[in-house]
């Protein structure tokens, strides 16, 4: 599809598509995540004691939030599915119990006022921690499998195809970042505390943060990455969105290749970003602190990203401007005069 197209691509969006069956297990899940929310922000208030430098409950709280979100988008996207459907309605029931499981683990691990993440300390917290790495694992490869059949489910509009390909290929990157804090540090190994991995990198876990989030102000954290891949699968079909509601009132946008070739824009810009924040994180960089390649890198791709999207905006809108103009009006010469007959 070219921009010398007519108006006819220059149509508003079509409606949303609406999940033809909303996977119930995933929506029940999301719920209960909402009510456990408002219960931790009651005891977060209450409860003043603090792991790791942060209230107890915040921990519980962020993943209760990030449960119920993701859960949400899951069973949206499975109802987007029409091959492979019911292997994707049985891996979304998988995954709300493995999630479940991974929830009432950090929970009880609050109540008892330790962590959850890392903890080997004794067997029974090396067995908790077991089966949330195997619960997070399954959630993993579920939701790898989701992606995959929604990619083979295409919808008629190329970028919303593109935007939930997209978003759920980082979603799952974002999720296997996860595991690069599983493995036991060098000081960890030659002095054993009862803890093997770490989110932060070049400084102990507990040290100062930013607020609620947690993220270390000192050193790297490898949470940043994580948490900015996972959202990647609300990030941007949710860009996408902004850009179809602007249409109403910029007619650019109603092209359908202008919204593909943002999209595409945004999701390169988005997975650059991705690896900046996880080669900040892993050099023991502060996100509050970049150093100078970092910063440069950054300053980089936003530029790039700004450029490439506003040259696609004035190709198209000058395009536009030449199909639309009328052509200017041809001086229209008299006949000469027929020679009078002799």
């Amino acid at each position: 599809m070219s921009f010398s197209g007519t108006t006819a691509e220059a149509r508003p969006p079509s409606p949303l598509p609406r999940p033809d069956r909303w996977h119930r297990p995933l929506i029940g899940l999301a719920l209960v995540m909402v009510a456990l929310s408002v219960v931790t922000v009651v005891l977060a208030i209450i409860d003043p004691r603090e792991i790791l430098g942060q209230n107890a409950w915040f921990k519980p709280l962020k993943f209760a939030l990030s449960i119920a979100i993701y859960a949400v988008t899951l069973a949206w996207l499975i109802g987007q599915v029409r091959r492979l459907r019911r292997v994707a309605d049985a891996l979304g029931t998988v995954t709300a119990l493995a999630l479940v499981v991974e929830i009432v683990i950090i929970v009880g691990a609050a109540a008892l006022g330790t962590t959850s993440h890392f903890n080997v300390a004794t067997p029974l917290n090396t067995t908790l921690w077991a089966v949330m790495a195997v619960s997070i694992t399954i959630v993993w490869l579920a939701s790898l499998v989701v992606g995959a059949a929604v990619a083979l489910s295409p919808g008629p509009d190329p970028a919303r195809n593109l935007a939930v390909r997209a978003g759920v290929i980082l979603g799952v990157v974002g999720m296997a970042l996860a595991f690069l804090m599983t493995g036991p540090s060098e000081d960890q190994l030659n002095d054993f505390q009862g803890v093997a991995g770490a989110h932060a990198v070049g400084v102990d876990d507990g040290g100062a943060g930013m607020p609620f989030f947690g993220w270390s102000t000192e050193g790297g954290d490898l949470r940043i990455p994580h948490f900015a891949g996972i959202h990647a699968l609300q990030a941007i079909p949710l860009s996408l969105l902004t850009i179809e509601l602007l249409s109403v009132r910029f007619l650019v946008l109603r092209e359908q290749q202008v919204r593909y070739r943002l999209v595409l824009i945004g999701a390169l810009a988005f997975t650059v970003v991705l690896g900046i924040l996880t080669w900040q994180a892993l050099s023991g960089e502060s996100i509050v602190s970049p150093s100078t390649p970092t910063l440069t890198a950054g300053l980089i791709t936003a530029a790039g990203a700004v450029s490439a999207a506003t040259t696609v905006l004035i190709t198209v809108a000058r395009t536009r401007k030449t199909i639309d103009t009328p052509a200017s009006p041809h001086r229209v010469n008299s006949p000469a005069p027929d020679k009078e007959r002799q």
